[in-house]
């Protein structure tokens, strides 16, 4: 049985997207090395920066707080959550996160399984900072 060779892709080589608020890197996607059920990245957010409100429909969201604090909304309640702790989003949850911090926070963040298509995978409930922006492109030709 063949087996596909592992792939490595670095951050720096991957340009942020930041329609949604702050800086977002798809760094492990089907687009990126075939990844079959599910993508993963970087999110930055800068002291007072946000990512607009929205839901997955088909997928669940993993997030780990490298360093930095982000205050999050799920379904209308608060938690904040600091360096070294995770928070995972139910597919359907409406989620927004902010930098209540004087430092910039990193989260590593996994979303999965994919939606039928990446146009489904992605709902946004309020306006975005940056309507022009290009969303995370997750599928599609490298």
């Amino acid at each position: 049985m063949a087996t596909a060779a592992a792939r490595k892709i670095a951050a720096r080589d991957v340009a942020p997207t930041t329609r949604q608020g702050g800086e977002i890197r798809v760094l492990l996607s089907p687009r990126t090395v075939d990844a079959t059920d599910g993508f993963g990245g970087t999110l930055t957010l800068a002291p007072g920066e946000y990512v607009a409100e929205q839901y997955h429909p088909y997928s669940d969201k993993f997030l780990y707080l490298v360093r930095g604090v982000l205050e999050l909304t799920v379904d209308g309640e608060k938690i904040r959550l600091a360096a070294d702790e995770a928070l995972m989003v139910r597919r359907g949850q409406r989620h927004r996160f902010v930098n209540p911090g004087g430092d910039e926070a990193l989260a590593v963040f996994h979303v999965s399984p994919l939606a039928p298509r990446p146009d489904l995978g992605h709902v946004d409930t309020e306006p975005v900072p940056n309507p022009a922006g290009e969303l995370p492109r997750v599928g599609g030709p490298r």
